[in-house]
């Protein structure tokens, strides 16, 4: 490696450490605050997808309301990969990836010749059962702590749903408008409470136009009139924290490369999975040590490409259950700088994306940490 990672911080200032700290804040037995927040009675957790700290401070000057908290912020880690399906999951369960086996957006399914989305699931796939761990809503109702998971009704009930945010009440909101009332509800509903909201829109806008674009730009300003809004109703005893599941990339027609197109990239490969930022690439048996070199050599420069054992072996995971470890590729390929590992035929709208992520550039993988008081 080059320097050019930064790896997830887990037990110190990551995404997999915010929930079990605020947990902690509520008054829940046996949750570690590695965070130190102070108590409370209620907390709030608004989730921004794709609004990383590199991006938010390059920014600043579109949402002013968020800049204003910026002296008292944390940068904290996202997980990897650094995708939504992996980050969601982190912070339903409170644990590193590598305890929870969403490895992320597209994983391999150990003995099937097919990849499964993590966000759309697959119906032959139990959710309870490839993500079995307690969640953190079902760790807080256990001790008397209301909650509430706070999103687009078109999420409710999904596999993945069932898999990251089980055990908590879901309350449809659609809009921005929807949430900050939606919070002001949950909020009061109990003596005790946690929501959790979340907020897709800004990804949707570094996706389709980059993250240095007028469009993500105005994008930023409604993110930052939500949380002011959120702000002015929270309760007395209330907190919000806000933060993302990951940051973003620009990648434009040169920074494309075409891993299907290339006769060296597909020799031995059975599945690809993961996403244009970091694939992970399953090998047909016997194969691995060929692929392994033959990424290695046509992606020089673009991509660092390692195997399994030692992305394991750096704790880019953090600790890994073994029967877990078959999710993962046998070899990953994880983009530097402006590179997008396309699989056009495949993939064809993944591929065309101007923002991109995954990877664990410090434009990816940090996320801030912004506390917000009631009436801020």
């Amino acid at each position: 490696m080059d320097g050019t990672f930064e790896a997830p911080r887990y037990g110190a200032a990551s995404l997999a450490d915010l929930a079990p700290s605020v947990l902690a804040s509520l008054g829940v037995a046996g949750e570690p605050d590695v965070l130190g927040l102070p108590p409370v009675r209620r907390a709030c957790v608004l989730l921004v997808d794709g609004m990383g700290w590199q991006a938010l401070l390059a920014n600043r000057a579109h949402a002013p309301f968020l800049s204003g908290l910026l002296d008292g912020a944390t940068v904290m880690t996202a997980g990897f990969p650094t995708t939504t399906a992996t980050s969601l999951t982190t912070l339903g369960t409170g644990c590193p990836p590598g305890g929870h086996g969403i490895f992320g957006y597209q994983v391999g399914l150990p003995g099937r010749d097919r990849v499964m989305n993590s966000l759309r699931w697959d119906p032959e796939v139990r959710p309870e059962t490839w993500q079995p761990r307690r969640t953190v809503y079902q760790r807080a109702e256990a001790a008397g702590v209301r909650t509430a998971y706070v999103a687009d009704g078109a999420f409710e009930g999904s596999g993945f749903t069932r898999a990251s945010a089980r055990g908590g009440r879901y309350v449809p909101a659609d809009g921005p408008d929807a949430l900050a009332e939606a919070v002001a509800s949950v909020l009061r509903d109990a003596d005790r409470s946690y929501a959790f909201v979340y907020h897709p829109d800004l990804d949707t806008a570094g996706h389709v136009f980059g993250i240095d674009s007028l469009q993500w730009r105005n994008e930023l300003e409604r993110v930052d009139r939500l949380a002011e809004t959120i702000a002015g109703a929270l309760p007395a005893d209330g907190v919000c924290y806000v933060t993302a599941d990951h940051g973003m990339v620009d990648v434009g027609p040169d920074g494309r490369v075409d891993v299907e197109a290339d006769p060296a990239l597909t020799s031995g490969v059975r599945l690809l999975a993961g996403e244009a930022r970091v694939r992970q690439v399953h090998a047909l048996p016997g194969a691995h040590a060929d692929v392994l070199a033959a990424w290695r050599e046509r992606l020089t420069g673009r991509a660092a490409v390692v195997d399994r054992d030692e992305a394991i072996a750096r704790g880019w995971f953090g600790p890994v259950t073994p029967d877990l470890a078959p999710r993962i590729g046998d070899v990953l390929a994880l983009a530097y700088g402006d590179t997008a590992l396309v699989a056009p035929r495949a993939e064809p709208s993944e591929s065309r994306l101007v923002g991109q992520h995954g990877s664990l550039t410090p434009e990816e993988v940090r996320v801030p940490l912004l506390r917000v008081l009631p009436g801020a």
